[in-house]
């Protein structure tokens, strides 16, 4: 599960400071130093009970327009910081299962009940309330190709509560967990990893009861573009064969191929996926053989 960490006592701290220290340092969560200053951080502007309220006046008094210009996620996300050194703070609303937006949009629109790991390393502490519920599975992730249906070696550790004050460390690929809405809203204070890196990583969905993957969500701008592109200019075309035979990244080459295989006719959507079926990557040739086989 991901690691409970125990930062040194301290008093409250206000998001400037915070920012400005983690700006001077930068954010590595590999590096135990590292990890030991960034969780004393986020522990000091977690006992600082008034500055989330404040930024979130502060925005609503402004329209809201720097949080739609800079925020990546969905409405439950709150940006609070992005640093051009690679990383970003946020705050997590995680609603009530009784709550009028819970109704309104489900329990999806929060990724409740949908096991998954990150393909980053990221701090969380509860800031405010009870805390969502996690159910926390550990698995090797050396032990892991990233093919749909691939089975995994899940290990259950425990079910707990990210309560206030609580602090956790998730470990990229190796810390799965399946979220379950708190008795009443809360809310969470997370450091990010945005290095430049993380993209082209691919996240899991996780089938618990088969133990397999189920999804790899992850998809960048350039590859959607590609694939929209495609069908709008030869010279798309020409990129796409480029990236299918010559990206480094496997999901961008297997993305490519699936760009190439859409404007190809009869016989050649099949000579597309078949040439994928050569790639080095276990991902690609197992994304060509099921759309070969519809």
């Amino acid at each position: 599960m991901p690691r409970t960490l125990t930062p040194s006592p301290g008093p409250a701290l206000d998001l400037a400071e915070v920012t400005a220290r983690l700006d001077q340092h930068g954010v590595d969560l590999t590096d135990e130093a590292c990890i030991a200053r960034c969780a004393d951080l986020l522990a000091g502007l977690a006992r600082n009970r008034r500055f989330l309220a404040d930024h979130m006046i502060a925005a609503l008094k402004a329209s809201y327009a720097d949080q739609l210009a800079a925020n990546r996620y969905s409405a439950q996300v709150f940006l609070l910081h992005r640093s051009p050194r690679g990383f970003y703070i946020r705050a997590n609303l995680w609603p009530a299962a009784t709550d009028a937006v819970y109704a309104s949009s489900g329990a999806a629109a929060f990724s409740y009940g949908v096991a998954h790991d990150h393909n980053f390393s990221f701090l969380t502490a509860g800031y405010f309330g009870p805390g969502y519920v996690s159910d926390h599975y550990e698995v090797d992730p050396e032990a892991i190709d990233g093919r749909h249906g691939e089975p995994l070696t899940l290990k259950f550790i425990e079910r707990s509560r990210l309560s206030e004050g609580k602090l956790l460390l998730y470990r990229a690929h190796r810390d799965i967990h399946r979220q379950l809405p708190p008795e009443t809203l809360s809310v969470s204070l997370n450091i990010m990893d945005e290095g430049e890196h993380v993209p082209w990583r691919d996240q899991y969905i996780v089938d618990l009861e088969s133990q397999t993957i189920a999804r790899r969500p992850t998809l960048t701008s350039s590859e959607m573009l590609l694939r929209c592109a495609v069908h709008l200019s030869a010279e798309a075309k020409d990129i796409a064969d480029h990236f299918a035979k010559a990206h480094p990244v496997s999901r961008v080459r297997a993305n490519a191929i699936a760009a190439l295989a859409a404007v190809a006719e009869g016989a050649g959507r099949l000579a597309v996926l078949e040439s994928g079926m050569g790639d080095a990557d276990a991902r690609v040739r197992d994304d060509c053989a099921r759309w070969l086989a519809r």
